[in-house]
């Protein structure tokens, strides 16, 4: 594991445990027991879900629950817990004011966000029940929210190409966008060559390490969702792009902790997502100003060119480190579009008549 790696799971580990101790405490035994099926991430995703669903039954929204701490909560009150209040719960984040935040923001979750904190509860329940915990599993009479297919946004090839022209020439950009420029124009290029000729992760990118690259081979360590590593390769152009970002990386001397990270920011420390996501997005913005563009939608447009040049859906599948080859299907459907403007060219509703002459 990496260094980034380890920091990162060192640093989930302590705000995991920082949740936990202010959840119930048969939340506790749930954990434990999940920790060695799960990443950490999962379990810090799982952890902030239901602290929120706590939060809201002690919040007066459920009568039973009124005037308790949410840590005093026993298994005998989650025994009168009914699916309608898990129901009441979905509805309440559809849209609502975090009061613990001071800015009085408001949040909103969409069907998917709806669909990730019920499993959340369902996944508790589940273990509750399993072990005689529960006299009843009611979090598995709620419905899961109807989820909506999202278009498929990715880059044609044309546009792949602006983008790394418009990343490389700095064309488009304002005053203050070109006095970093020349900074980080090797860096970005590298960035994005390595996005749209490997698909890998964003979390994958910026955990890359200096001894992790194999130029002699062309192929590189990634380190994947769940901890597991890969070695994939890279072609030509993705080669030269890390080669000329290199040059300029060997001359830089990282902060302490960055010693081995080989995307480094304008702080000299590694890069993080945030940063990585911010550039994407202004290069986006100047070369395809009508598509949002992702970290996420260059894996796409990589996802689907490989599918495009290959036919091999598995090799997508195992190139993108999907355990799912159904997931890795989303990567490919946008091309559904192209096949049926293709197939409305052979429908004729009605045959076209000859233009007569005017007398």
């Amino acid at each position: 594991m990496s260094d980034y790696q380890t920091q990162k799971k060192a640093n989930y580990t302590m705000r995991l445990k920082a949740i936990v101790n202010e959840l119930p405490d048969f939340c506790a035994l749930y954990f434990r027991a999940i920790e060695p099926t799960t990443s950490i991430l999962t379990r810090y995703g799982y952890a902030v879900d239901l602290r929120s669903f706590f939060r809201f039954l002690t919040s007066g929204a459920v009568d039973r629950y009124s005037g308790k701490e949410m840590n005093q909560l026993s298994l005998s009150d989650l025994n009168l817990l009914r699916s309608l209040d898990i129901e009441l719960y979905l509805e309440h984040v559809s849209m609502y004011t975090d009061e613990t935040r001071d800015d009085g923001k408001l949040i909103e979750n969409n069907e998917r966000a709806k669909a990730r904190k019920l499993s959340a509860i369902r996944s508790l329940f589940k273990y509750l029940y399993k072990k005689s915990l529960l006299e009843t599993n009611c979090a598995a009479l709620v419905d899961t929210p109807k989820l909506h297919e999202k278009a498929i946004i990715r880059l044609e090839a044309n546009e792949v190409a602006d983008l790394l022209d418009a990343t490389e020439q700095g064309s488009g950009m304002s005053k203050a966008q070109r006095r970093f420029h020349d900074a980080t124009k090797a860096r970005d290029v590298a960035i994005l060559s390595l996005f749209l000729g490997t698909g890998i992760r964003i979390s994958e990118l910026v955990g890359i390490d200096l001894n992790d690259i194999d130029f002699t081979k062309d192929q590189f360590i990634v380190t994947r969702k769940g901890g597991n590593q890969e070695t994939l390769a890279f072609g030509p152009e993705v080669k030269a792009a890390l080669l000329a970002y290199l040059d300029e990386r060997n001359r830089i001397v990282p902060l302490s902790g960055s010693e081995n990270a080989f995307f480094l920011s304008l702080q000299k420390r590694r890069i993080t997502p945030r940063a990585v996501e911010n550039l994407v997005k202004k290069y986006a913005k100047i070369s395809t100003p009508l598509k949002k563009i992702t970290p996420h939608k260059l894996r796409s447009t990589y996802g689907t060119m490989l599918y495009q040049e290959s036919g091999d859906i598995y090799l997508v599948a195992d190139v993108l480190g999907h355990k799912d080859v159904n997931t890795t299907r989303k990567h490919y459907a946008a091309m559904t579009e192209d096949k049926s403007r293709q197939a409305a060219k052979y429908i004729k509703l009605r045959e076209e008549q000859p233009v007569l002459p005017d007398d």
